[in-house]
């Protein structure tokens, strides 16, 4: 078994929790776009108050997401624009799994 040095550890651990944020972020993003907000403005408005856990959830934990995509982008290196999309990734539906996907691939590239 052969031993990671500090620097590959470190962008190893980055790149675990970027994936499991990318991935939770896409799943919240899902459920917001396609369930909370056409309950919320064109289906049963009664019905919203049983889903605004949704929104809320969404809220607090996309800034966790947010510190995932940078510190990976940290340690990987990447520029300032490739970080911005990485960012920008997780706010819509289907782009934080396509944004996972690619930096996964990027980053077995790099091993």
């Amino acid at each position: 078994m052969t031993e990671l040095n500090p620097r590959q550890a470190a962008l190893n651990g980055a790149m675990i929790r970027f994936r499991i944020m990318a991935i939770y972020a896409g799943v919240m993003s899902i459920l917001l776009w396609f369930v909370s907000i056409p309950t919320h403005y064109f289906i049963f408005k009664d019905l919203y108050e049983y889903l605004t856990w949704i929104s809320l959830l969404h809220g607090f934990t996309y800034p966790i997401y947010v510190f995932a995509a940078f510190h990976y982008c940290l340690k990987a290196g990447k520029s300032f624009k490739s970080t911005v999309l990485l960012i920008l990734a997780g706010t819509l539906p289907i782009a934080s799994f396509v944004a996972e996907r690619r930096a996964l691939r990027e980053f077995n590239l790099l091993k």
